[in-house]
């Protein structure tokens, strides 16, 4: 196989970082003496999750590492972040806002509040910046170099709101070397996925990058309901996303990144189709057809999100230490409106309504016209000092927006009838230091703490009723400060293999819920919930370097678990803390070279979580679901010992990949799946409100060459190959109304690198 040395770097770069959880690698050529060998094994993984660079199994966390190439085999059907979902061991993601309000749970920890004041236990960090509101959450993942998923608390280092976890995206960043990447996809429906990325040395000392993502799709949902039906009206969307990134490296010790991004996209809202599940099952209906809906508000059944920002990290390094400053500034808008009763006319029109029973129509909405972040962090490490090194650091955090709540006159057309206003503010610091110390030659110990303080001030109206109900103002202030912590042991038990063991806490700060102001109800609150893991694992490369087995086994309880009760009679969210939550359960990931030209991965991963509160209740659900929990005097649900929201028992994945050279190139067949069990919706447990178990398959076949100072690359693929059709989520108001998983998707893919 022809291949410049460039190109063989650039491979055994990308097959180190594929080398990840749940991932596959890929094989590699070096140049040595002229002579081309395949690399063939485990490559090393670095990642970031304790904000210095290190072998990942030299990490006392359980962590998953994807890369680039893998994030783009999930993404080829233009799929959002939701690709991620039951890809790394313990990992969810679902949205009922479609494809701009990502909601993660890990471990069974998340949180099913759709609210745009909604707070998450799972934290994403984009380019080292923490991103807090679930909008900015939606952000485009392009041109990336690694995503970490890092389960477990997070409290010393990272802070609030990370009881579950965290997901930490790093970009690929600029560098002197020329680098251009583009790529062209076209698939089902209409869908193109455009991407470009080119980054050089400007001059000796300042450097560049520039990556662009376009993604459009053709409506393909027909509209059939009686008076607005209309062919290929819902189902697309179009989504342009950019980033710029400029470094100044003056000299050896201080360096500078600029980071410039932004988000602009034209979607529908979550398509909500009104009594697709058959009552007394949790089945789909048996003329279900995923490309009909019957809407009557299916004409402004829209989302647009407009996001922009820009980070600035400083670093400079006296030798023995570095010191860091990360600056950020986060902007978003959205404006959407869904049909949420998910049908057409009511049950008090003569014979007009359906499909099914529907009580009265339901069209509502959710704008955040103004919001602000703004984000700064300093940090001091030392640099590999010996046997002790540490970190210490001060974090500040500000975020300001506004949210209309609003209901629309769906029988008089579409007329706005009712708009709630929330305005809140949230300023939180910490300060925090990290030590890691060397015990032995085979032993480390860290152990880090970090205090918080948080305060949210909030005041909502009732501006206008949908109801002809008077209007009305609240206000609230929640505020709490913490100590939080981690410490940990890594033993280097053999050369192949590292134990560890970890007890880690931390908090999710308190929480306001106004959505309800627009139906008359109160606002409502809930206090911090804290969380103490015990975890242990071990992480292994074995059998000359050709297998990699990693496993992990945890424990938790979250004291004062921050609930949301979602629906119910009157269409309320409401807050509540639980007493506590328990949950425990294993991680495996493994990888297996057969053989030079084949590659497995394989994950898998049990988490069992428990609700505790034997005097906690909330409403049963809004119309016709049977529940199978038992209720108090007063006839409301009692939830004690139920699982957690969203909280599949089992997750796994399996991939493979083959290659055979070909002439100047590489011919190659990649395939992965991924399972997850059956989910209860809602805090109560119901039959038709329960999700099924799912499994979801990809493959790609293409075929890699490479020619001077290019490598090439046509692939075909497909996603959710084996067409599953799965309630993903449900609204519980007034019919037995749900969504669904996204369809089987081909496409065929042309990619090219210049270097």
């Amino acid at each position: 196989m022809k291949m410049f040395k460039k190109s063989a770097l650039t491979m055994c770069v990308q097959a180190s970082l594929f080398a990840s959880i749940s991932s596959v690698s890929f094989g590699a050529m070096a140049a040595e003496d002229g002579v081309k060998e395949k690399v063939v094994g485990i490559e090393v993984i670095e990642v970031t999750a304790r904000k210095r660079t290190e072998n990942v199994k030299d990490v006392p966390i359980s962590v998953s590492a994807l890369t680039s190439k893998k994030l783009e085999v999930l993404g080829s059907s233009g799929m959002d972040v939701r690709a991620l979902s039951a890809k790394v061991p313990s990992l969810l993601i679902e949205s009922s806002f479609g494809r701009t309000f990502p909601r993660f749970y890990i471990r069974g920890l998340g949180n099913t509040d759709f609210d745009l004041l909604a707070s998450q236990p799972v934290s994403l960090i984009y380019d080292d910046v923490v991103l807090e509101n679930a909008l900015t959450k939606g952000m485009p993942m392009f041109d990336i170099e690694r995503v970490e998923v890092l389960r477990g608390p997070q409290g010393t280092l990272f802070g609030r709101n990370t009881t579950a976890g965290i997901i930490k995206v790093q970009s690929k960043k600029p560098t002197q070397d020329f680098d251009a990447v583009v790529s062209a996809s076209y698939g089902s429906f209409g869908s193109t996925d455009l991407r470009l990325a080119v980054g050089a040395g400007l001059t000796d000392t300042l450097s560049a990058r520039v990556s662009l993502l376009k993604q459009d799709r053709d409506d393909y949902i027909d509209n059939k309901a009686p008076g607005f039906e209309q062919d290929d009206q819902l189902g697309g969307y179009g989504e342009t996303a950019g980033r710029i990134q400029l470094l100044w490296e003056p000299s050896d010790e201080f360096s500078a990144l600029f980071n410039y991004h932004f988000r602009d996209a034209d979607a529908d809202a979550r398509l909500f189709r009104a009594n697709i599940i058959k009552p007394g099952t949790n089945e789909l209906v048996d003329d279900f057809d995923r490309e009909t809906i019957y809407q009557d508000a299916a004409v402004r059944n829209k989302q647009t999100v407009d996001m922009k920002g820009s980070s600035l990290k400083l670093e400079y390094d006296f030798g023995s230490h570095t010191l860091t400053s990360v600056t950020g500034y986060e902007s978003a808008e959205i404006f959407s409106v869904g049909d949420i009763d998910g049908g057409y006319g009511a049950a008090f029109l003569p014979n007009y309504m359906g499909p099914g029973f529907i009580p009265f129509p339901s069209e509502t909405g959710a704008a955040m016209p103004d919001h602000s972040q703004v984000t700064q962090e300093l940090r001091l490490a030392s640099n590999d000092l010996g046997k002790f090194d540490y970190q210490v650091g001060f974090f500040y955090f500000n975020e300001d927006l506004t949210i209309h709540n609003l209901s629309f006159n769906t029988l008089g057309g579409g007329e706005q009838n009712g708009i709630a206003v929330q305005n809140m503010e949230t300023t939180a610091w910490a300060i925090f230091a990290s030590v890691d110390v060397e015990l032995s030659e085979k032993m480390n110990l860290t152990a880090g703490i970090r205090y918080s303080d948080d305060e949210r001030i909030w005041d909502g109206t009732l501006v206008q009723s949908p109801f002809g109900a008077p209007g009305f103002s609240e206000n609230a202030t929640v505020d709490d400060s913490k100590v939080s912590g981690d410490v940990s042991v890594n033993y280097r038990w053999t050369d192949e293999t590292n134990l560890y063991a970890r007890v880690a806490t931390g908090y999710r700060s308190p929480s306001i819920q106004g959505r309800s102001l627009l139906f008359s109800a109160p606002h409502t609150t809930a206090d911090s919930e804290t969380v103490t893991s015990v975890e242990t694992g071990f992480k292994s490369t074995i059998a000359e370097n050709t297998v990699r087995v990693d496993g992990s086994v945890y424990y938790y309880v979250v004291d004062d678990q921050q609930l949301t009760a979602v629906g119910g009679t009157g269409n309320v969210a409401s807050l509540l803390n639980a007493d506590k939550s328990v949950g425990y359960g294993f991680e495996l990931d493994s990888e297996f070279w057969a053989t030079d030209n084949l590659v497995f991965g394989a994950s898998l991963s049990y988490n069992h979580t428990e609700l505790q509160d034997d005097t906690i209740s909330v409403a049963g659900c809004g119309a016709g679901c049977t529940i199978t929990d038992p209720l108090n005097a007063d006839g409301r649900v009692i939830i004690d010992g139920n699982s957690l929201p969203q909280s599949p028992e089992w997750i796994g994945n399996l991939s493979a990949r083959w290659t055979k050279e070909i002439g100047d190139g590489e011919l190659y067949v990649y395939t992965d799946w991924s399972y997850r069990s059956e989910v209860s919706f809602f805090l109560y447990e119901s039959v038709e409100f329960t999700g099924d178990a799912l499994m979801e398959g990809g493959l790609r076949v293409g075929y890699e060459w490479f020619t001077d100072g290019a490598e090439y690359e046509v692939a075909a693929y497909a996603r959710n190959i084996l067409d599953e059709e799965q309630l993903t989520g449900a609204i519980d108001f007034n019919n037995l109304t749900g969504y669904i998983n996204e369809p089987r998707f081909f496409g065929v893919e042309f990619k090219a690198n210049f270097f």
